[in-house]
C-alpha cells in the first residue's frame, strides 16, 4: 500500500528538524500559515501531509483547516501508538523500544483493528 510508504516518510523525517509547524494563534480561518519556530501546535510537515492526502483519487481539493486537521489527527495517533509501544518496553524492563514492540501493540489492541492488513510485518 503506497500510503504506508508516505507514513513511514512522514516519521523518519530526515529534514534536519526544519519541520513546518503551525502557531496555535494561526489556526484561525483560511489564514493558516506555517512557521518553523515557536511553539508547536502541529509538529509533522503540512506540505508532506498534503501530498499524502493528493494522493488519494477522490480527493480533489483539500481546505487549509482540513490539512491542519488531518494532520494533528495524525501526530496524536503517532503519539497514541508510540506511548503504547514505550509502555510495553518497559513492562519487559527494556530500555530500547524495538519494532516487535510495536507489532504487539498493534495487534493486541482492539483500537488498532483498522490496520489489520494494512502493515508490512
Amino acid at each position: 500500500m503506497a500510503g504506508n510508504e508516505d507514513v513511514e516518510e512522514i516519521v523518519n523525517n530526515d529534514n534536519n528538524n526544519e519541520e513546518k509547524v503551525v502557531e496555535e494563534s494561526q489556526v484561525q480561518g483560511s489564514d493558516v500559515q506555517e512557521q518553523s519556530s515557536g511553539d508547536r501546535l502541529i509538529r509533522l510537515p503540512i506540505t508532506r501531509i498534503k501530498h499524502i492526502i493528493k494522493t488519494d483519487p477522490d480527493v480533489n481539493l483539500a481546505s487549509s483547516e482540513a490539512v491542519v486537521a488531518l494532520t494533528k489527527a495524525a501526530e496524536l495517533f503517532i503519539q497514541m501508538v508510540a506511548k503504547d509501544a514505550v509502555e510495553k518496553t518497559l513492562n519487559n524492563k527494556r530500555k530500547t523500544l524495538q519494532r516487535k514492540d510495536l507489532d504487539i501493540v498493534l495487534e493486541t489492541r482492539d483500537s488498532y483493528t483498522f490496520l489489520e492488513g494494512a502493515l508490512d510485518t
